[in-house]
């Protein structure tokens, strides 16, 4: 009976957990959601106009105002509360819990998630769809792998150093879904995985954009609504941003030195093997001719383009996605001319839809989570919704604290409350006008608020399955959500652990 019993827990032991799929996790949460509308009683904001200075220009943002929330209620003066339906779309009074994933799909602009984002990643994955099926992306690689043969770890720190000072410069988010097309295999070929070009990429990038002394997107936005001068402390913050790159760098390359020791330690073995194979695929087809030197020339003009129209012109998703067709349609045109891969003008279409469809399951991820917002009633501060009543509550909790934990406490609320609304602008608006005037009750400076908001808000984008980016990011890397969480985790604990020693100091040096 006793062996019996230690076959039986060994068995308990050597069970490996399966992480359940992405959209499975989805819709868990979107069932969360549904239920939080039946529990929690809805309530808005007032809202009002702020005017700010960002450098000599004028800027403008509708936020919410401190003190201002309501419950709704009925006649007799009893809170409302507004369950989701099970099934229903706006014209049917109101939506259902399994509409999310097509209403989600459709809501928003082209500016932003989720029709923005959908569009921008099925053009971008239709674009690289041309340039991969030139073979230049593989002969460039094969041809650095060359160069570089015993010298290939330098590609790490180099890479994560400039992705990370993009986010820190100019906000870079969206614009990594492209380099990780290239980054990942790259280093997959030089013997890492798929984790490591994510991480070099997106999250690289997210870690400047969390300690940004001079980011457009949030930073400014925070600092105008909560009457801070706009890009002040820039020398705590650009402390801050050298020693989270070099933390985050540090992470990565103690990773990326275990898998390329050990290829079981990589948490992304299905997406290495699917780049491995395509590898293959195109073994022995490595001359690095003019042709495929011309397409590399077109990819690396494109991105100076790009980075040009980010930074001078304000250019964002519409402008982007058009720069990236651009790039492609000129490399497929190139492939034609030079016969690569025996490249003929219709592989161009049939690359470009092969490319696009590559990439539809973290487009649908994308809607997908947008429908959790929508469960909740959406983020719009003047109309009655869960979501509302939850930032009040959240409000509330710290004007009860004090001092360093009120501090603290500021910073966890803004990392929790991010999973809700990614938008870095969206949040401040959100958020810091109730945040600010809390900051003075409870003898936190402004300066030290809107610092927990800025690494609440960016550190917790390389884990919320609600960030569109990094939904599309992971779809690149062909890694699922739940294993990317599961191992992300730790790296999330050392980030937050990071962020609460530079909060706490903020605080009590009266940043």
């Amino acid at each position: 009976m006793s062996q019996n019993l230690q076959v039986e827990t060994s068995t308990v032991k050597n069970k490996t957990v399966k992480v359940p799929h992405t959209y499975v996790i989805i819709f868990m949460v979107v069932l969360l959601a549904w239920l939080l509308t039946f529990l929690v009683p809805v309530g808005k904001f007032e809202t009002q106009e702020v005017k700010y200075k960002q450098g000599e220009k004028e800027k403008k943002k509708t936020v919410v105002k401190a003190d201002s929330f309501q419950y709704e209620v009925d006649e007799s003066g009893n809170v409302v509360r507004k369950p989701a339906k099970l099934w229903g779309t706006e014209d049917t009074g109101g939506y259902g819990m399994l509409n999310y994933v097509f209403e989600g799909l459709v809501t928003g602009d082209k500016w932003g998630s989720a029709v923005g984002i959908v569009a921008f990643i099925l053009v971008i994955g239709g674009a690289f769809g041309i340039i991969l099926r030139t073979g230049a992306v593989d002969s460039g690689i094969m041809s650095m792998i060359k160069v570089t043969k015993g010298k290939e770890f330098l590609i790490i720190p180099v890479l994560f150093v400039l992705f990370s000072l993009g986010g820190a410069v100019f906000g870079m988010g969206e614009e990594t879904i492209p380099f990780a097309m290239i980054v990942v295999p790259l280093v997959i070929a030089l013997g890492y995985d798929a984790v490591v070009g994510v991480l070099i990429t997106y999250v690289a990038s997210q870690i400047g954009f969390a300690t940004s002394w001079m980011n457009p997107f949030s930073l400014a936005v925070a600092q105008g609504v909560s009457g801070v001068p706009v890009f002040s402390g820039a020398t705590f913050r650009i402390i801050m941003w050298i020693v989270f790159t070099f933390a985050g760098l540090v992470y990565t390359m103690v990773y990326a030195s275990k898998v390329k020791r050990n290829p079981e330690y990589s948490v992304s073995k299905e997406a290495n093997e699917y780049f491995k194979k395509e590898a293959i695929k195109e073994d022995g087809k490595h001359e690095f001719n003019l042709g495929h030197k011309l397409v590399l020339l077109t990819i690396l003009l494109g991105i100076i383009w790009v980075v040009w129209g980010v930074t001078k012109k304000a250019y964002y998703i519409p402008e982007i996605a058009s720069q990236f067709f651009v790039m492609g349609l000129v490399a497929g045109i190139i492939g034609v001319i030079f016969k690569l891969n025996d490249m003929k003008v219709d592989d161009i279409a049939t690359s470009f839809q092969r490319g696009a469809a590559d990439l539809v399951g973290a487009a649908l991820v994308v809607g997908m989570a947008k429908g959790i917002l929508i469960i909740l009633g959406g983020s719009d501060p003047s109309t009655p919704t869960v979501l509302n009543t939850i930032l009040n509550g959240m409000g509330k909790t710290v004007g009860q604290l004090g001092g360093a934990f009120a501090a603290w406490f500021m910073y966890l609320f803004q990392s929790i409350f991010n999973f809700f609304v990614v938008s870095g602008s969206g949040q401040a608006a959100l958020t810091m006008p109730i945040m600010a005037p809390l900051s003075d009750l409870v003898g936190v400076s402004r300066q030290t608020a809107v610092l927990a908001f800025q690494l609440g808000d960016g550190l917790t984008n390389v884990i919320v399955p609600t960030s569109a980016c990094l939904m599309g990011v992971l779809g690149v890397a062909r890694i699922d959500w739940g294993k990317w969480a599961k191992w992300q985790i730790k790296m999330q604990g050392f980030l937050f652990l990071l962020g609460t020693i530079f909060v706490l100091i903020a605080h009590f040096i009266g940043f």
